[in-house]
């Protein structure tokens, strides 16, 4: 059951590090591959920027919290985890594209953000037990990522995380309100 969990969240980070490797060994930088927002070439970053990352801790940061959340989602939440997975990843990084600072967004935060919020939001929604435990879960051992919301940094695009923050709870909302009403 747990493998089974953990083949999506695995299948992207294997790609993420083959990406990286290609980068580092090449000795070349795919950033503009990234999400530049309001620019037609910058649109190929809603599928490419959470392939991208700046440096090892970048990848290495982003690794852990894709595999850990990805894994519980795709664990806990069988039926619904790829659709999540899927809104999460691509409104994420269409709503950067739209709203996001004139820079390439590279990166996996705001998938990350997005599967941490709906892990926490759906709970509160849904309001049963397994999924109230799994916020809570979830809470304590990412809570701390809402610091990374509002970004003193300016390298780091807060935009992803907090627009990924926004897609996870308006889908855990929109879920468990389609779940309420069949």
């Amino acid at each position: 059951m747990v493998k089974t969990g953990l083949i999506v969240p695995l299948r992207l980070c294997f790609f993420m590090w083959v990406v990286f490797a290609i980068e580092y060994f090449l000795r070349i930088d795919l950033g503009y591959l990234g999400i530049y927002p309001r620019h037609i070439s910058g649109l190929v970053g809603v599928v490419m920027a959470p392939l991208l990352h700046g440096n090892f801790n970048h990848i290495a940061s982003n690794s852990v919290p894709l595999l850990v959340l990805g894994g519980t989602l795709f664990f806990f939440y069988r039926r619904i985890a790829f659709r999540v997975f899927l809104q999460s990843y691509f409104f994420t990084n269409i709503l950067v594209w739209f709203f996001g600072r004139p820079f390439y967004h590279i990166g996996a935060s705001g998938l990350i953000y997005a599967l941490a919020s709906f892990l926490v939001f759906y709970g509160f929604f849904s309001r049963d037990f397994k999924t109230v435990i799994v916020s809570f879960a979830t809470i304590f051992f990412y809570g701390s990522m809402a610091y990374g919301l509002f970004s003193f940094d300016s390298r780091v695009s807060w935009e992803s995380h907090l627009l990924g923050a926004v897609v996870g709870a308006v889908t855990a909302y929109m879920i468990s309100k389609q779940n309420r009403n069949n």
